[in-house]
């Protein structure tokens, strides 16, 4: 190999080793700017979003019921719980969703007997 060639290539390495470094730190640079800017966005976006749900939801109006209205609208929502209740109660004892077997049905009697 010749002089000139060989120079050049110690010339190329050392050049290659002294920006080494600084690329490096470039890039890791660039890289906490865009992790701090994305920590930053989300900070703000949470603060946001905090400030319009909490800001904004309406007080709940009170119903102006007289005490026989407000009792009356008791008896319709518990007989309406109640008939719920009986319908869902009904239903499960009714057919066993976990049961391995078919539903029994009743023996019919026959008329003459057998």
């Amino acid at each position: 190999m010749k002089l000139k060639k060989l120079k050049k290539k110690i010339q190329r390495l050392e050049k290659r080793l002294r920006e080494g470094p600084e690329k490096l730190a470039r890039l890791r640079r660039r890289l906490q700017q865009a992790e701090s800017a994305k920590a930053l966005k989300a900070a703000r976006k949470s603060a946001a979003r905090a400030t319009a749900s909490g800001g904004t939801r309406k007080p709940k109006r009170k119903l102006n019921l007289s005490p026989e209205r407000r009792a009356q609208l008791s008896a319709t929502m518990k007989a309406r719980w109640e008939a719920k209740r009986a319908a869902a109660g009904n239903s499960s004892t009714s057919t066993n969703q976990n049961s391995p077997l078919p539903p029994m049905q009743a023996p019919e009697n026959r008329a003459d007997g057998v």
